[in-house]
């Protein structure tokens, strides 16, 4: 009972200490303040300083893919440069977590990881597209994660071998050419199956690869033809195709085409009918999400706010931005409340489009 009246002490002296008009416009924010130290308690920073709260602990950061590819690049980069931009300074440590095309990840941080700020995840830009088509696996909510930043969006692309018989898009339609992938519901799997299932190329699907890294390996071995990953994942790991013209990319799977490849369509464009080009582009919106952060459900809002800030200070860091150069990974960042509205807005896609989707998504 004490510390509960201790808790609205304080909620009402953060109250307290707002101006007339920043209550009048915050009314719905500080409510929601309060409503958090009701129902979580004083677990955080609203029973000390976000610094004291923070000093001396270890932030787990999981990371839903394996080592190597260009999410867990990205990810690692985020290990080495948040903390010191977090008050108390807490070390960040990695923790890759495989599994499902990261929905296993994605499961834990929602159910499993403590709800306390002391958990950061990057994960498939696809979860929140997933849980509206009902994927079986997916056991979350996409909006009550709390969504922390965007690195970049995420330019997929199909690019394979200049070896195969598909060379273009066009080629596609009456030639086979074998992708690797990791798992049905991955993003580098479900673009092309997409593809097939709306338009009618001819991609073949070979999952079970470990990672993109493993795939590419496969490629050199002659396994696998092409894989459909990310353009600065590509960069990344082998700029030297792309300079040999070792590779051939025929598609991308973005809204508008990626500055670098003004001459490949995105896969709407290759759409026949309106209908298949709104179906694509709803696929394909999971570009805009791109590489992101976020925390777990139920954080208390002062330590979501810190945990915004210090990725807005981050990704303006200048050493954060020449190891983000000497990887050759693109920056192209979002807020976490900017993050956030595209999430709930998936939701709220028209269900008749879902229902299209849903016809031809890869769900299990």
């Amino acid at each position: 009972m004490a510390s509960q009246q201790t808790n609205r002490q304080q909620v009402r002296h953060r109250l307290a200490g707002r101006s007339r008009k920043e209550y009048r416009f915050g009314g719905a924010r500080l409510i929601g303040i309060a409503a958090a130290g009701v129902v979580m308690g004083s677990s955080s920073a609203g029973a000390q300083s976000v610094e004291n709260f923070y000093r001396g602990k270890t932030i787990n950061f999981v990371i839903g893919y394996p080592t190597a590819g260009a999410p867990d690049i990205y990810a690692r980069l985020v290990v080495r440069h948040l903390g010191k931009h977090i008050p108390g300074n807490p070390a960040v440590i990695a923790r890759n977590m495989p599994g499902a095309g990261s929905l296993l990840a994605a499961n834990h941080l929602f159910n499993v990881a403590p709800r306390d700020g002391t958990t950061l995840g990057l994960t498939s830009p696809t979860i929140p597209l997933e849980e509206v088509l009902g994927v079986s696996q997916a056991k979350y909510r996409a909006s009550q994660f709390n969504w922390i930043g965007r690195l970049a969006t995420n330019p997929n692309i199909t690019f394979i071998l200049n070896t195969s018989a598909v060379k273009n898009i066009s080629d596609a339609f009456d030639k086979v050419a074998i992708l690797g992938a990791t798992a049905r519901s991955s993003t580098n799997a479900v673009y092309p199956f997409v593809l097939n299932n709306v338009l009618g190329t001819k991609f073949r699907i070979v999952t079970g690869y470990e990672g993109t890294a493993a795939v590419m390996l496969a490629m050199e071995r002659g396994e696998v033809e092409g894989l459909s990953s990310t353009y600065d994942g590509l960069k990344a790991q082998h700029e030297d195709w792309l300079k040999t013209k070792k590779v051939n990319i025929v598609v991308q799977y973005l809204l508008k085409r990626h500055p670098e490849l003004p001459d490949v369509p995105t896969s709407a464009e290759v759409a026949k009918t309106p209908e298949q080009a709104v179906i694509l582009r709803t696929v394909s919106s999971a570009s805009e999400i791109g590489k992101f952060v976020l925390t777990t459900p139920q954080v208390p809002v002062d330590l979501v706010d810190t945990l915004r800030k210090a990725f807005d200070a981050m990704v303006k860091d200048q050493d954060f931005l020449a190891e983000a150069l000497k990887l050759r990974i693109e920056i192209d960042p979002l807020t976490g409340t900017e993050l956030q509205k595209i999430v709930s807005e998936t939701e709220a896609v028209p269900a008749d489009i879902i229902d299209k989707v849903k016809a031809i998504y890869p769900l299990n």
